[in-house]
């Protein structure tokens, strides 16, 4: 038996199975839809959405979040190799990293350079003029630097995961504890206003999150696919960030979202 319909659609009828069954549509399509959003286009209370968004939640449709839903995909415990990363919106990444450029410090500063393929791109374009300190966690980015004359490199230890070449665990967490940074550059997997900056795998977790707290300025490099997304660990709420450094394809929502909670939006040109 199908539930008693409501008024909705420019009033028709519409019962709930039918409204749920769109509802799941539009936020698989969208990527995400707020509570507010819903009820208004289906002409119902938030209340009514909610319970839809429920419904949607335990069959698996849908997972819900604050304020709203997102695709049930959003939510990542795999993550994709370096290899497969690298070729992935490959423009959109140089053009983030040259727009990150911009906020290399002076010659006696310190830098710290997450692991990624973003991050990757922007130590290639380290001033071969500036002395700066560049701490890493990154294997390849550590190969890239070691042999230039005006960086001095510190490698964060502890175990490499092979999936991203990244150094993790409880001796690099430890590192950063006792660290002073200028300026951090890290990636993610995942920008929402509601669960800040995240990623799939806990460990690199506790590891951003020991950069972000070292570092006096901390730049995120992330290109437009990850704002908007969860994964499953988060590392950073959005307050403790001061810019976000993502190409032209991120939503006007989605800015409007970040900045609003005080993170400077750069949006990069030429990705195309």
């Amino acid at each position: 038996m199908w539930g008693k319909p409501t008024l909705g659609f420019a009033g028709v009828d519409v019962y709930p199975e039918e409204r749920q069954q769109a509802i799941a549509a539009q936020v698989i399509s969208q990527g995400r839809a707020s509570v507010t959003e819903l009820a208004q286009t289906y002409d119902v209370t938030t209340e009514t959405v909610r319970r839809d968004l429920a419904v949607l939640d335990r069959a698996g449709v849908l997972r819900r979040v604050h304020g709203g839903a997102v695709p049930t995909r959003a939510l990542h415990l795999v993550e994709p190799s370096v290899e497969a990363r690298e070729a992935t919106r490959a423009a959109h990444k140089r053009a983030i990293a040259h727009a990150a450029a911009e906020f290399f410090p002076q010659s006696g500063a310190t830098v710290l350079l997450d692991a990624g393929t973003t991050t990757a791109r922007l130590a290639a374009l380290l001033p071969p003029d500036r002395e700066l300190l560049v701490v890493t966690n990154s294997v390849p980015i550590a190969a890239r630097l070691a042999g230039l004359g005006s960086i001095s490199l510190q490698v964060l230890g502890g175990r490499v995961r092979g999936l991203t070449q990244a150094t993790v665990g409880d001796q690099a967490v430890a590192t950063l504890g006792a660290l002073r940074v200028d300026v951090a550059f890290i990636g993610a997997n995942g920008i929402t206003a509601r669960h800040g900056l995240s990623t799939p795998d806990p460990d690199e977790a506790a590891v951003k999150r020991a950069m972000v707290g070292c570092a006096n300025f901390v730049v995120v490099v992330a290109d437009s696919s990850k704002v908007g997304q969860e994964e499953f660990a988060s590392f950073a709420p959005i307050q403790s960030l001061d810019v976000l450094v993502t190409d032209a394809e991120i939503s006007a929502r989605d800015r409007a979202d970040l900045t609003a909670e005080g993170l400077e939006v750069v949006v990069a040109q030429g990705a195309a």
